[in-house]
């Protein structure tokens, strides 16, 4: 899909759509469970340094991350299954330090606008997969397949960078 152009600020305006006339508490649950663009970065296992409060992604998946559809596999009882799973909310959104810089929710929480390959601007579910931004191919397995100490060993930079930024490599 080539480069992906970067959030612009946005303005409010009647004929723009929802998620840039409206704050993130007055959208409809339709609209706000539209804003996920189905990246699946949120849903990887992160680990926070106690030291320095830094929170680093690995690539390794919740117990219910499909890592072919990006999506959870259980989605309506996440909670139930995986009781440390963080519901997203407009709070939750306005204090959670490691939302994607991708993350609909926290662009607009900013005032930004959406990428150009997110779904409710391409029409198309595919183009966040097609854009590389999805956990789709660069997931190691889902945590089952680990054991907690295994998991320093696949803290990876991509989920935290924007398109077109570079992972470092050692």
């Amino acid at each position: 899909m080539g480069e992906s152009r970067a959030p612009r600020r946005v303005r409010a305006d009647a004929a723009e759509p929802f998620w840039r006339r409206k704050s993130l508490d007055a959208m409809t649950q339709a609209e706000w469970e539209s804003l996920c663009d189905g990246c699946g970065r949120c849903c990887l296992i992160k680990l926070e340094d106690e030291d320095t409060g830094v929170v680093h992604h690995t690539d390794i998946g919740c117990t219910l991350l499909d890592g072919i559809g990006c999506r959870c596999r259980d989605y309506a009882r996440r909670q139930k299954r995986v009781p440390d799973c963080v519901r997203l909310t407009p709070e939750a959104v306005r204090t959670i330090p490691w939302l994607p810089p991708t993350c609909a929710y926290r662009l607009v929480r900013d005032g930004l606008d959406l990428y150009d390959w997110h779904p409710l601007v391409s029409g198309r579910a595919a183009s966040v997969h097609e854009a590389g931004i999805s956990v789709r191919g660069r997931l190691s397995g889902n945590e089952e397949e680990f054991s907690e100490e295994e998991f320093p060993e696949r803290i990876v930079a991509w989920p935290g960078l924007r398109p077109g930024e570079e992972e470092e490599t050692e």
